[in-house]
């Protein structure tokens, strides 16, 4: 409901503490006010209502018939905006709820998000690996980051990064026939998720058309981190991206025998609802991300 200019806001702010206190002066005291300009409020709300809404003795007041009937829902009504600010200021720590591609969330997201929540510690984050991304523009995340082109109706997509892929294992896998020197040795080997497409893609790079590879029944991952969890057990050779596994290539977990990587044919992309756009945590994030990204593709 729209208040009129005309409404007597002030006035019942007087009307409640004098009617809870039962007097002009400790009332002005409590609102800082003197009793001359208490006494004033109270007659415009009298006049306002039609009613007197006090009785007056020497040294006494009281409610009357009308001010007793008022005083409890106007009492009422201040305490529920007291309420409502204090929800307002407890909401002031948002949280930017975030679905993301389950990879690049665990191996690279949730590894930088404690510089975001150091630059925003008014922004809570909320982040959940999804695989399928559909219907972005309702979906409850303030965020999303697909790996994909999309569309994605009603949304507006950033590109974040492209990605490469290249064939990793274990450097005891490797042992087993005696090193991988050349591309063909990985057909000697057994392949984690061989109806993956990069792998003919790759191997097509590399002059190796239609290659057999060894099933080793370890596929169907929908994670780059399992399939390197796969690699690192010794399970078979994975076709990953390197930008997630840095670590696990420097401390020899995985090895990368052939420099060459093949570009994924689309990007990570930062998602959200057009309706969103203006969201103060989702520009911060989006400008955080951005610059955290270009800072470490940076040579």
């Amino acid at each position: 409901m729209k208040l009129s200019r005309q409404f007597p806001l002030n006035a019942l702010r007087v009307f409640e503490a004098v009617g809870r206190l039962n007097s002009f002066t400790r009332a002005g005291e409590e609102l800082g006010m003197t009793q001359t300009a208490v006494s004033y409020q109270i007659k415009l709300l009298e006049e306002h209502v039609g009613e007197p809404l006090f009785w007056r003795r020497p040294r006494q007041i009281g409610l009357t018939e009308t001010g007793e009937r008022l005083h409890p829902k106007v009492a009422e009504g201040f305490d529920l905006l007291v309420d409502a600010v204090q929800q307002a200021k407890r909401s002031a720590v948002e949280t930017l709820e975030i679905h993301s591609v389950p990879t690049f969330a665990s191996n690279w997201l949730a590894r930088h998000l404690g510089s975001f929540q150091l630059a925003h510690p008014d922004i809570a984050v909320r982040l959940l690996r999804v695989s399928k991304f559909e219907d972005l523009a309702t979906k409850s995340a303030d965020v999303a980051i697909p790996w994909g082109e999309g569309p994605w109706p009603g949304t507006i997509a950033h590109p974040l990064i492209r990605l490469d892929f290249t064939p990793m294992l274990s450097p005891k896998l490797a042992e087993t026939i005696g090193g991988v020197h050349e591309p063909a040795d990985l057909l000697k080997l057994p392949i984690i998720s061989p109806g993956d497409p990069w792998w003919p893609q790759w191997f097509a790079a590399v002059g190796i058309h239609n290659p057999t590879l060894i099933d080793t029944k370890l596929h169907s991952y929908e994670a780059q981190d399992l399939e390197a969890n796969a690699a690192i057990a010794g399970y078979g050779a994975a076709i990953i991206s390197p930008f997630f596994f840095k670590e696990e290539l420097a401390s020899g977990r995985l090895i990368r025998p052939f420099p060459l990587a093949c570009p994924a044919n689309a990007p990570i992309q930062l998602v959200y609802s057009h309706s969103r756009r203006n969201a103060p945590k989702i520009k911060a994030f989006q400008a955080w991300i951005t610059a955290t990204l270009e800072a470490e593709k940076a040579p």
